[in-house]
């Protein structure tokens, strides 16, 4: 997970890169471990597919100075009105373990045609309850980057001489 102000610092990279004439404005750019999105208005008159191939070069140009310094994927996509259309984008596959419960739950949901495989039931989950609990999870993030700027800031132990009280020694 990446703190709010590498955030902030990834949507000025962007912005400084992307020539103007790419977005109306730019709206947002996410990040994770493996992939950045940057998504932006398309022009009023433009559709989706025109957006696409009109900017296409410079978007693998920026996309690819930012591979090259962020090691990750670089996914682009646009907004029209309130429909968000991602191109480029990837679908990282997560190990997990279930329990016959949890199974049981994906099972039903492939059975009950929701989902095509235990694979897209789990997406389909992790959508519902992303949808369903934006608040929370907001807060969740903003309190994990106050922990990592309290850590960033706490005391260096690397180079701290191990205290013989506690170390164990005689």
């Amino acid at each position: 997970m990446i703190t709010a102000e590498q955030s902030e610092q990834l949507r000025v990279w962007f912005a400084e890169r992307l020539p103007a004439d790419v977005f109306d404005s730019l709206v947002s750019v996410t990040a994770d471990r493996e992939e950045i999105t940057v998504v932006g208005t398309v022009p009023a008159a433009e559709s989706v597919d025109a957006f696409r191939e009109r900017t296409r070069e410079q978007r693998v140009e920026v996309a690819r100075e930012a591979e090259s310094l962020y090691r990750r994927k670089v996914a682009w996509g646009v907004r029209v009105g309130e429909e968000t259309t991602l191109f480029t984008h990837l679908a990282v596959p997560v190990m997990t373990r279930l329990r016959q419960s949890e199974r049981q739950v994906l099972d039903t949901l492939v059975a009950g045609g929701v989902a095509r495989s235990r694979a897209d039931a789990l997406a389909w989950c992790v959508r519902l309850v992303g949808r369903n609990t934006d608040a929370w999870l907001a807060e969740l993030r903003e309190s994990l980057d106050r922990v990592q700027r309290v850590r960033a800031q706490g005391p260096d132990l690397a180079g701290a001489e191990p205290d013989p009280a506690t170390s164990g020694s005689p």
